[in-house]
């Protein structure tokens, strides 16, 4: 049986899952109902001074969206788009600390942590805010730089979020950080020009991890009434912005080496091996658990399980970063790859009843015959993107120019 557990930020987690700081994380039922479905490490609901914020929370509003942009009413497809507007706790920031106190120790009975997520408007609040919540006894500490943009700073850094800004990011993160002697994690925002670079700025200021990443501002409309979804803008995220959270995981773990918890795009234990293969040690799942339950979180941990040992991993450790490490460093290493060529199996192919291969092949590699499909050798660049497209499997990729008894090789495996 695989070993779940990982040593994060020099705490050991008894899995790499979790709940991210969203409404599954608002109260205290909420946290022990995720406890008790698995989760390693609950984020709370960002605590934090400013008004605005809580008023915000009080007109919550979701709009979850099909493939099609329509309202799903009822099952929730993989790919489903959620588009949201909330803030953080409507509570009074000092009302949490008995919150974040017996939570914590619930936790503790269980294997599991409580995990503070705190934002201000000052440098002043981020300080006290961070101190607070480590009184509490939480093992570490998350600063949501996603929203504010501190009064304070209107002529230093006008017209930007605090996690736009490696300046901003790097001045937040270090008052956190000597405020507090417990780790801090910042969480990225994806509408960062450069979130390698923000994430430097909070490494070099003493940052034990990042979180990649929050969600978009997005616009949705309802093309029948010609209105907005929710009235207007809102968040937006779901599993179909996976591969764009993962060029991130990827970049900031193969440059900066540093402690990745990822977020925005987990529907299920696949997903999160890709997090973990990409670089992400942990994972914050989020949208999925307001969806499909909290109870959804056990069968991604279940599922990760079998996973792992259906493929023979014994640990998290053995998964951990492989994808990136494997992955071409630069563009010239890619050009350097032995080109490929496309392979057909005549008998599994359908043709002349189907040409799907042809008529997207955009390099005049594969023509029509007069009995099959005919390859033109010398202009196949091998781009796979008939492979990918084929309904028949009749099609394999592989070095150019193979003898044909290697090729009847390649076209049975």
């Amino acid at each position: 049986m695989a070993d779940l557990s990982v040593e994060f930020c020099g705490v050991r987690f008894k899995n790499p899952m979790l709940v991210a700081s969203i409404e599954p994380s608002n109260s205290v039922n909420n946290i022990k109902k995720c406890i008790d479905n698995g989760a390693a490490g609950v984020i709370v609901k960002t605590v934090s001074e400013m008004a605005s914020m809580s008023k915000l929370t009080e007109h919550s509003k979701y709009a979850i969206l099909n493939e099609k942009g329509k309202i799903i009413r009822g099952k929730v497809p993989r790919n489903f788009t959620f588009y949201s507007r909330s803030g953080y706790i409507k509570e009074h920031y000092e009302d949490w600390i008995a919150y974040l106190t017996e939570t914590q120790a619930y936790a503790k009975q269980h294997n599991a942590h409580v995990i503070g997520n705190v934002s201000a408007g000052s440098l002043n609040m981020w300080a006290e805010l961070c101190k607070m919540t480590e009184d509490c006894g939480v093992p570490m500490i998350e600063a949501n730089l996603h929203t504010p943009y501190p009064t304070e700073w209107a002529g230093k850094y006008p017209g930007t979020l605090v996690a736009q800004n490696p300046a901003a990011t790097y001045e937040i993160t270090r008052r956190c950080v000597e405020s507090v002697d417990v780790p801090v994690i910042i969480k990225l925002t994806p509408e960062a020009i450069d979130l390698t670079a923000i994430a430097e700025a909070a490494k070099q200021a003493g940052a034990a991890a990042v979180s990649v990443n929050s969600r978009f501002k997005g616009f949705a409309t309802d093309i029948e009434t010609g209105h907005p979804f929710i009235g207007g803008p809102a968040g937006v995220g779901g599993p179909w912005v996976k591969p764009i959270t993962l060029r991130w995981v990827h970049d900031i773990y193969s440059r900066l080496n540093m402690e990745i918890a990822g977020s925005n795009g987990i529907f299920d234990a696949r997903d999160a091996v890709e997090f973990i293969m990409s670089g992400a040690r942990v994972m914050q799942v989020g949208s999925v658990l307001m969806l499909k339950s909290i109870e959804w979180l056990s069968r991604i941990i279940t599922d990760l399980e079998k996973f792992m040992d259906a493929h023979g991993y014994a640990s998290i450790d053995e998964m951990y970063g492989i994808s990136s490490r494997r992955a071409a460093p630069s563009m010239d290493e890619l050009f350097k790859a032995s080109p490929l060529q496309a392979y057909i199996d005549h008998d599994k192919c359908k043709y002349p009843k189907c040409a799907t291969c042809i008529e997207n092949c955009y390099y005049d590699a594969l023509n029509r015959g007069d009995q099959q499909v005919v390859s033109k050798t010398n202009n196949c660049i091998g781009c796979e993107l008939c492979w990918n497209l084929c309904p028949w499997d009749a099609i394999r990729m592989g070095d150019k120019d193979l003898a044909e008894s290697q090729i009847q090789s390649l076209l049975l495996d």
